[in-house]
């Protein structure tokens, strides 16, 4: 199946005769008695460094572990998990992952759970649900809001999408700043709001956040226009989201 441009396949046959231009030539590592989970991930992990930088396009990888007692659905799981990283970060120039198990024995299971796991993210956690955060920024005639420039229309908190690979606070701190053109002081979790009728357009998770922030906002991004309230002047405002419930629970617990 392919996952942003990387085909990750199983395929019962040795990795050195998977004919991919790389393979992982790696030793079975003990187990000690238990699953050396991070062993298996590192061998798996050196497999795709040694071909990207050789470079090459396609990477075979044993299923290392099943000989020593690791079951075809843990060893499976774990090398899926490593060719979803790869792939879902990009610009590793690998085009195809194949995951080897041999044993003829193990390859039923190996095989169900690649393909049922590929086929769990690529059409049910792909489609949420999605994390977000929001700030509300206080500066000192009152709160930054923007008035957003795509729908949902109205106004809202400065936020948006957490991307992959990034903290809450760097993407709260990113977005404010690409929204407002403001760096966030004193930034505070405040609340993770999660109905899923909160966002019109798919199911979102948004974790909110307090911040100061010195200087005056500029709109950037997608918001069309950025404004500062006193809190009692937000109350006849058309709202994006449930951030007029977000402000209303936030003033009451200040």
């Amino acid at each position: 199946m392919r996952v942003r441009g990387v085909e990750i396949e199983p395929a019962c046959v040795a990795a050195q005769d998977a004919g991919a231009e790389s393979y992982l030539d790696a030793a079975e590592p003990p187990m000690h008695g238990g699953i050396d989970e991070a062993a298996l991930r590192a061998a798996f992990a050196r497999g795709i460094r040694e071909a990207r930088e050789r470079p090459a396009r396609s990477v075979a990888l044993p299923s290392l572990g099943i000989v020593s007692g690791v079951s075809p659905v843990i060893a499976a799981k774990i090398m899926v998990q490593e060719a979803i990283k790869v792939a879902r970060a990009g610009g590793s120039g690998l085009e195809r992952i194949i995951l080897c198990c041999p044993d003829r024995d193990a390859y039923e299971d190996f095989q169900k759970t690649v393909n049922g796991y590929l086929s769990h993210l690529l059409e049910v956690l792909v489609w949420g649900p999605f994390v977000t955060v929001d700030a509300i920024i206080q500066v000192s005639a009152g709160i930054v809001l923007v008035k957003r420039r795509n729908p949902p229309l109205g106004y809202a908190l400065p936020g948006g999408f957490v991307d992959y690979g990034e903290s809450l606070e760097k993407a709260v701190a990113r977005e404010a700043k690409e929204e407002t053109g403001l760096d966030l002081l004193d930034l505070k979790q405040f609340h993770t709001y999660s109905d899923p009728s909160r966002d019109a357009r798919f199911q979102t998770i948004t974790t909110v956040f307090s911040a100061r922030a010195e200087g005056t906002p500029r709109a950037g991004d997608d918001a069309a226009e950025v404004h500062v309230f006193a809190p009692a002047q937000m109350d006849g405002l058309a709202f994006a989201f449930d951030h007029k419930q977000v402000l209303r629970d936030w003033v009451g617990k200040k």
